[in-house]
């Protein structure tokens, strides 16, 4: 296998960043996953553009040559002759001392960011995971809305990775974030989605335009936007708006995205079931719509 940084390719046995990289020395970066299928990445510039964003908000670069990024994740997937696979691109600071730029008036265009593309076979998920759909649990931190890092893919993932383990350690597939208000955020590794009456419910990501007394924590997934735009595509009423654990409970049907797995159902919240127990019809059509889009 080869990977992809900042230009060149090396072996991934062979490839290494500098000891003094911002990413591995202070954890300064964002990532992107993205998922390709018959050779076609799915909405790869949506990715690459939320990339740009957080990077230029949080100060990491002031400009960022996402059509060049795009076309260097062709290039990986054609180099390691793959045609599906899950794609990361992780963005850093590079060799980078933030303090000293700070003294000496430089900011974020005297940095060198380090980019480094890697694609890989997708995570195979057993097809039960989508026919009778997964047990959750509430993970036991909650988010801050406040947190300038939050509602960013930011390398500081270890929080979300240990309630994953825990997850798992409980026969889990996922763990669901609460904020400080005790209102859902999101899954450690997607956005999350519940079902009432017909009504499809999502909580508010950042950058949406839908008012909150409070700013979000939740990042704007890019399957999350394509299934909020499928879903009224077909008629259904998207509301984006505050979701309690009462919500989920109450719920007909609850479901989760993000790139690797699309539409994942959920059937259970820890020891309650949510509806009838069992995934439900617009999780299955939305899912259907996604892997549609995906492959053509």
């Amino acid at each position: 296998m080869q990977v992809w940084i900042n230009g060149q390719f090396h072996e991934a046995n062979a490839a290494t960043v500098a000891f003094f990289d911002a990413g591995f020395q202070h954890g300064v970066g964002l990532f992107e996953t993205l998922r390709a299928r018959d050779g076609k990445v799915f909405r790869p510039l949506a990715h690459l553009e939320r990339l740009r964003a957080s990077a230029v908000a949080l100060r990491l670069v002031e400009r960022l040559n996402i059509e060049a990024i795009a076309e260097a994740i062709d290039a990986c997937l054609e180099r390691n002759g793959l045609r599906d696979a899950r794609v990361r691109v992780t963005l850093t600071g590079g060799d980078l001392n933030m303090l000293a730029r700070a003294r000496e008036g430089g900011g974020a265009e005297a940095m060198h960011p380090t980019i480094a593309i890697v694609a890989q076979p997708p995570t195979p998920y057993p097809e039960a995971m989508f026919t009778e759909g997964v047990r959750v649990m509430v993970a036991e931190g909650r988010m801050n809305p406040w947190d300038p890092m939050a509602g960013h893919k930011t390398l500081s993932y270890w929080p979300r990775l240990l309630a994953l383990q825990q997850a798992a350690a409980h026969g889990c597939g996922e763990a669901l974030w609460f904020d400080v208000a005790n209102a859902l955020a999101c899954g450690c590794v997607s956005n999350a989605f519940i079902v009432k009456d017909g009504i499809v419910r999502t909580p508010v990501a950042r950058g949406d335009s839908e008012p909150s007394p409070i700013p979000s924590a939740v990042l704007p997934g890019i399957t999350r936007a394509f299934v909020i735009e499928a879903a009224r595509a077909r008629g259904m009423e998207v509301r984006i708006e505050r979701v309690s654990v009462d919500d989920i409970l109450a719920a007909d049907e609850c479901f989760l995205t993000n790139a690797s797995w699309g539409v994942l159902p959920v059937t259970q919240l820890e020891q309650e079931s949510i509806g009838r127990g069992e995934p439900g019809d617009v999780a299955a059509t939305l899912r259907e719509a996604w892997i549609e889009a995906a492959t053509a």
